[in-house]
């Protein structure tokens, strides 16, 4: 196998990846979510790389030569887990054999977790849809790095603190805006399920196109019974997402039309990845601030012009 040889060559070679204490700790994430949760968390003690940029579907991502590359300098490789990076799995069992490998959302709270739609024994991975659940993430990203580097535990512990009291006013300001959406406009219509948890801690029922994962066929039935439920219940908006093709929403929209009700859609959410490397959006807390204005303001809520510090670039809502 290639991986062989990459691990062969890498492990051998004299860089230095994980030789000097003082360096920073060299982290590959897999999601931009994770790696945003360790660069706060690590601050300028650790170097973070994510394998997945904006509009990237971690559901059918495979490693490339330079992701094996650079997850086997690394001094630490932080994966997902719950089934959500489904075709790298064997790649991680395998490298956690001579590398430190965490996957931080399998030592959630199970109790806390939605049952997957496909499997009677996995969950539904999208824990980063509710601020309330990524808190549990981000305790796990500290207690990660915290064990790589235990004597940077007090620095880490002090970031974790300053953003988890972020998320605290993250999740103030949702419940706010959301709040104020009618409760009859409560329905949140999307490509595939990754808006449960969401759902959940907001007061929204969701709907999606596909199933939990993306690589779940959109059937035509399916399709068509959400277009009868659009007709019916009168629901005017729908919202694409940034990770996945929006050729089944629009033939929501065209069945709709069709039976005489218009569909607008409300805006594209960042599902799966976030948004444009070096942006608010590109951060977990924008993405949220995004995803809970762009909603609030399709569905009837008044909100801030710029979300909930300000610094929104008002694109889809």
């Amino acid at each position: 196998m290639a991986f062989v040889g990459l691990v062969a060559t890498t492990f051998g070679s004299s860089d230095g990846s994980a030789a000097r204490a003082d360096a920073p700790l060299k982290v590959v994430a897999t999601t931009g979510m994770i790696a945003d949760a360790a660069r706060q968390v690590g601050g300028d003690a650790v170097e973070v790389r994510a394998l997945m940029g904006p509009g990237v579907d971690p559901h059918a991502y495979r490693q490339t030569r330079s992701d094996i590359v650079a997850m086997t300098r690394a001094d630490l490789v932080l994966w997902h887990g719950l089934y959500l990076e489904a075709q790298m799995e064997e790649f991680f069992h395998d490298l956690a054999r001579k590398r430190t490998v965490v996957a931080v959302a399998d030592h959630l709270d199970k109790d806390k977790l939605r049952g997957h739609d496909a499997y009677a024994d996995k969950y539904d991975p999208h824990v980063w849809m509710t601020p309330a659940l990524w808190k549990d993430m981000v305790a796990e990203v500290q207690a990660a790095l915290s064990d790589a580097r235990p004597d940077q535990a007090d620095l880490f512990a002090a970031n974790a603190a300053a953003h988890l009291a972020e998320l605290d006013q993250l999740i103030a300001y949702g419940n706010d805006i959301l709040a104020q959406v009618p409760v009859e406009n409560r329905v949140l219509v999307t490509a595939h399920d990754a808006f449960g948890y969401f759902g959940r801690d907001f007061g929204f029922e969701v709907l999606g196109i596909q199933g939990i994962s993306t690589q779940s066929e959109a059937g035509l039935n399916r399709i068509g019974a959400l277009v009868d439920m659009l007709v019916a219940r009168q629901i005017s908006a729908v919202f694409v997402e940034s990770s996945v093709s929006d050729r089944s929403m629009r033939a929501l929209i065209e069945g709709a039309a069709a039976q005489g009700h218009e569909v607008r859609i409300g805006g594209e959410l960042f599902s799966d990845a976030m948004g444009a490397d070096g942006s608010y959006e590109g951060t977990y807390v924008g993405m949220l601030d995004h995803n809970m204005t762009t909603i609030a303001a399709a569905l009837g809520a008044k909100v801030p012009p710029k979300g909930m510090s300000g610094r929104l670039s008002g694109a889809g809502f």
